[in-house]
Order: structure tokens, then sequence, then C-alpha cells
């Protein structure tokens, strides 16, 4: 999650994700962490900014082979050039 879609965003006027909004979303990620676990696979949830989120990610695995991430959303075309997209290997 990153805290800049929640804190003091606005879109004409009226706060970008409210109460309602972030309820749903919450209950929608457990509900997904919950159908995984059962299928015997689990979800990462992390919050933070993804460009800092991704790159300790990738650091904690110590190896990744593709990330990708993509999102055509003004915050998210922003950010596109800030966040890494590295190859670890653990070699």
């Amino acid at each position: 999650f990153d805290p800049r879609h929640y804190v003091g965003t606005h879109c004409y006027g009226f706060p970008k994700t409210g109460p309602h909004r972030l309820r749903f979303l919450l209950e929608s990620v457990k509900d997904l962490r919950e159908t995984l676990k059962k299928k015997g696979s689990t979800l990462v949830v992390r919050k933070g900014k993804p460009e800092d989120v991704v790159r300790d990610l990738i650091t904690q695995l110590g190896s990744v082979s593709v990330v990708v991430f993509h999102e055509e959303v003004r915050e998210i075309l922003e950010l596109k050039d800030k966040i890494m997209v590295v190859k670890v290997s653990s070699t």
C-alpha cells in the first residue's frame, strides 16, 4: 500500500480514498490472502513507496528473475522513472 494514495490525495475536490473505499480494499486483500492460504500459497503485502518496497523485497528474496509493474494512472506514471527493476542473483 502506497501511503501517498491515502493521505491528503484528492480528485475533483474529494478524497481519493475515503473510509468506505479503504475498508473495501482491506477486506478484499484479507479475503484474497485467506483464499490463497487455503490453496497453499500466500500473499505478500507491504506498506510504503513502491520504488522503495520493490527494491527492498528483491533484496530480501535474494533472487528474482523478473519484476513487472504496469498500471496506467497518473500517479504511477510519475513514479515510473523512480522504480528500478533489478535482477538480484544469489550467486
